[in-house]
């Protein structure tokens, strides 16, 4: 397990809130589905899992290093 430090949260249009968070020791973003939103059909919105940063569906853009 790793220290992370929050960046923030995001509603995204299905209802799920997400979060993103920042590695301490690698400064690697990752971002979580926090909550389910009620009428969100998408499989890959799990709460408390990972979202990978291939996906557009968690809201927020990949960094550029």
């Amino acid at each position: 397990m790793s220290l992370v430090r929050l960046l923030g949260f995001k509603t995204l249009s299905c209802g799920c809130v997400s979060g993103r968070y920042r590695e301490a020791a690698s400064d690697r973003e990752i971002t979580y589905i926090e909550e389910k939103g009620s009428a969100c059909s998408t499989a890959g919105h799990r709460r408390n899992q990972p979202v990978s940063p291939d996906r557009v569906a968690h809201g927020f853009g990949v960094r550029a290093s």
